[in-house]
């Protein structure tokens, strides 16, 4: 990724569509992950925006990955608050039937995946949220998401432990209680 950023900030296009396809996914899930519904469009506008700078821009890899997400949650904010402004939006895609959708199964199924991760990270709070976006969707690292969030390294090693202890109770089944075995087979008692 360095020689591809040391190209894009010379101007070379093949270097920016390589930049795109490496870090496009990884943004476009961040966004989703913090509600963005048109993730596509403002992943765009991320990339715009840092395409913009590219002759300004100095530095490998790693700066240029922590560049593109400090964008990516600026924009993701002010998404929302643009939204909170204009109320609710509602996109050609959900403004009629798709003759061509998918099956009422495969939509269900799939709505139902989405509202349970949602309403597992929906018990973290937002800096929580954010913290565990960057670093396991944008595959920051600790003190590149410190960067993006503005906070320092031991508040973001927090919000991590605590996210990762909060989801790991979430998701993870109760535990037997002891004599649960005793209980169904008595010789065991």
């Amino acid at each position: 990724m360095d020689d591809a950023v040391a190209a894009a900030s010379a101007g070379d296009p093949a270097a920016f569509g390589l930049l795109w396809r490496e870090l496009s996914p990884r943004v476009a899930a961040y966004l989703r992950s913090h509600g963005v519904a048109d993730a596509e469009d403002v992943t765009s506008d991320v990339f715009l925006a840092v395409f913009r700078q590219m002759e300004r821009f100095s530095g490998a890899g790693a700066a240029f990955r922590a560049l593109v997400f400090t964008v990516a949650h600026r924009r993701q904010v002010d998404w929302h608050r643009q939204r909170t402004r204009r109320g609710t939006w509602l996109g050609l895609d959900e403004a009629g039937v798709d003759p061509v959708g998918p099956s009422a199964e495969s939509a269900a199924l799939g709505l139902l995946a989405d509202e349970h991760v949602l309403a597992v990270l929906a018990t973290l709070t937002p800096d929580q949220r954010w913290v565990l976006a960057l670093r396991v969707v944008a595959d920051l690292s600790l003190e590149e998401t410190a960067a993006v969030l503005g906070k320092d390294l031991g508040a973001v090693k927090s919000l991590q432990h605590r996210a990762l202890s909060r989801l790991r109770r979430k998701l993870s089944p109760e535990p037997y209680p002891g004599d649960a075995l005793a209980r169904l087979n008595p010789r065991h008692a």
